[in-house]
């Protein structure tokens, strides 16, 4: 396992910071002025890399790469300068360096910026990749034993989803009306939600484009980079509406992710192998390698004005189908892939009860309420709730974090 590397940058060398030198992901801040400027988290600090350019101390193969802001002109230049961009900035940041004169006055600390999306998302796909998570959801609706569809131990389910509603953390969820309909009923209602969700997961950018079907090896190569996502999902719109094509508005509110895209690179020291199958894939599903990362992860709820109680902890390690293959999949038809798609992993729940990755599976549908630290319950979330994913990969002495993929649930529009 790779050791903490140390910078000039004293608060990137602690243990308990996520943003050590071997890390150095890659986000989008503003400060007084407003202007959005692209940054790279060291410490408790953020590097100005728009700034940087501007003062001629990047050497990249085009002008203006960060003048917009964000990481999405940077992607698109291909991965050879992804990889010299790090190393100049591992270099330039490590301890000792030449250029720690001329970096220092661009560090703004991160108390003092605003965080925003790190890039434009140009399409959203979510899967349903995860067993522990799919066997709960099956056994809940169908008999247990035939809680996993025929095609999934075949193929990484997923839908087109809205790259529109895709906001970063901290910003403010409103509980969505919509059609709801139980089974005594016999006529929809329209109102407010009354099962609203959270759904762990990770999210994979593209960084590269596709043109035909690629390789999970090279699928694995578009792949830019890392961050947390919570898909919040409408489960009383979603029961009335996903038969017969899927969701829709259940799953249109919003997607939250995490301010920080954490580079491939980064995650290198942490790949470990999905698990075993329990029926073999077809050949273009196969893996080259370890395509899956150790990350650890958790859920935090805090009612309004109070405490936060852990809900649940996990790992990404325990997903049958890695983005790779999910992004192989995605292209069999032809779909183009573009630099900016963005691919959540679907729910991601271990094999215990207080390793899963949603409300619906902890309070198994409602049945069974969640008591908070607090004292009080929860089945679904309840308006000023704030939802909040962490993750982290732990190295020795360093940990590779993606900082906090948050959210307060703000009540429903008022009908007329």
């Amino acid at each position: 396992m790779t050791q903490l590397r140390r910078s000039w940058v004293e608060t990137a060398n602690s243990s308990e910071t996520g943003f050590p030198l071997n890390n150095l992901p890659y986000g989008a801040f503003h400060t007084g002025d407003g202007t959005l400027r692209a940054g790279v988290a060291i410490g408790d600090h953020i590097l100005d890399v728009t700034a940087l350019e501007n003062a001629g101390l990047l050497d990249l193969p085009e002008t203006g790469v960060f003048s917009r802001g964000t990481w999405n002109d940077f992607m698109a230049l291909g991965a050879d300068v992804w990889e010299s961009f790090r190393t100049f900035l591992t270099d330039a940041l490590s301890e000792g360096a030449a250029q720690q004169s001329d970096l220092e006055k661009h560090l703004v600390a991160i108390s003092d910026a605003t965080l925003e999306m790190p890039f434009t998302v140009t399409e959203f796909t979510d899967f349903y990749a995860g067993r522990h998570h799919a066997f709960n959801v099956g056994s809940l609706f169908r008999d247990p034993a035939n809680a996993l569809p025929p095609n999934w131990l075949h193929i990484p389910i997923g839908y087109n989803g809205r790259a529109s509603s895709v906001v970063v953390s901290g910003t403010e969820i409103t509980r969505p009306n919509g059609q709801l309909k139980a089974p005594d009923m016999d006529m929809p209602v329209f109102e407010a939600s009354k099962r609203f969700d959270l759904e762990l997961e990770m999210g994979a950018i593209v960084g590269k484009p596709s043109k035909g079907r690629v390789s999970v090896q090279e699928a694995d190569d578009m792949i830019f980079g890392y961050v947390l996502l919570n898909d919040w999902s409408a489960r009383d719109i979603q029961a009335w509406e996903y038969v017969p094509l899927g969701p829709f508005q259940a799953k249109a509110t919003a997607t939250t992710i995490s301010p920080w895209i954490v580079t491939k690179a980064a995650l290198e020291p942490f790949r470990t192998s999905t698990p075993p199958r329990e029926k073999e894939l077809l050949p273009y599903l196969s893996e080259p390698g370890p395509m899956l990362y150790d990350i650890d992860l958790e859920v935090g709820l805090a009612p309004e004005g109070k405490a936060e109680t852990i809900l649940s902890h996990t790992n990404y390690n325990v997903m049958y189908y890695s983005a790779a293959q999910q992004l192989t999949h995605h292209t069999t038809s032809g779909c183009p892939m573009r630099v900016g798609d963005l691919l959540g992993s679907g729910t991601i729940s271990g094999p215990e009860k207080e390793n899963r990755g949603s409300l619906l599976e902890l309070s198994w549908g409602g049945k069974e309420p969640l008591t908070l630290d607090t004292g009080e319950t929860r089945t679904f979330l309840e308006d000023g709730d704030t939802l909040t994913l962490r993750g982290a990969a732990q190295g020795d002495g360093y940990r590779i974090g993606f900082g906090e993929c948050s959210g307060k649930l703000a009540p429903a529009p008022a009908l007329d």
